[in-house]
């Protein structure tokens, strides 16, 4: 993973374009790895690791986003991609959430181990996105693998 982060973070600094980062289930994860790259700092600025709704909301996800589609949906991935995005001004903005194995007695119900990503292009206005399965054994490993997914995403956009 460590060739993915530091492709993604060169070509970001190559095009002069920055990122940020709103995730929930990995916990920072994203952010943690980007940042692991020397040089980071010029395109990377900002991450809200953001486990609430009250706190997605507080950020700039639409209370009516996480109303109508749950806070464990696609919508609200790209609602916090955008926020993000918006929030920081940067180029990209990634929103991560979902569940990892674990059924949350106070969410939506439904399954327990999907996690929704979006990845926001402000310049073109365009959302990607993608489901996985964090079918894993650990949560280190579904993180690993999650985040691996994202930056496989970002590699092929920035190509």
């Amino acid at each position: 993973m460590n060739d993915k982060v530091e492709q993604v973070v060169h070509k970001l600094i190559e095009r002069q374009e920055t990122i940020a980062t709103m995730e929930s289930c990995t916990g920072g994860c994203l952010a943690n790895t980007l940042t692991s790259i020397p040089g980071a700092s010029k395109v990377f600025h900002f991450s809200a690791v953001t486990y609430s709704n009250s706190y997605k909301i507080k950020m700039g996800v639409p209370k009516a986003t996480i109303d109508t589609y749950t806070v464990y949906s696609k919508e609200t991935a790209c609602a916090m991609a955008k926020a993000i995005s918006d929030f920081t001004a940067s180029t990209y903005g990634v929103g991560i959430t979902g569940n990892m194995n674990k059924e949350d007695p106070a969410g939506p119900k439904g399954e327990d181990d999907m996690v929704y990503c979006a990845i926001y292009d402000k310049e073109n206005d365009t959302y990607f996105t993608k489901e996985l399965r964090a079918s894993l054994l650990t949560r280190s490993e579904n993180k690993e693998y999650i985040i691996s997914r994202v930056l496989d995403d970002l590699l092929a956009i920035l190509d």
